[in-house]
């Protein structure tokens, strides 16, 4: 699936650590999702969305 997750995090001053925390998953899951090879649940993309202060999903993840 493709994402802006990584571009929208450096934005914010986001570390993958940090990101991650506020997701409550781990630093690997958060790479993981940023380079395609794991697809997040959808509560997972809806947390992620509201971590990067996105308005809708679709800001984040494409497909």
């Amino acid at each position: 699936m493709e994402n802006t997750i990584s571009e929208k995090r450096k934005r914010l001053g986001l570390t993958q650590e940090a990101l991650a925390s506020a997701c409550d998953v781990s630093r690997q899951t958060i790479i993981a999702i940023e380079q395609g090879r794991f697809n997040p649940s959808l509560p997972l993309a809806f947390a992620i969305t509201r971590a990067l202060k996105a308005k809708k999903i679709e800001d984040v993840f494409d497909g």
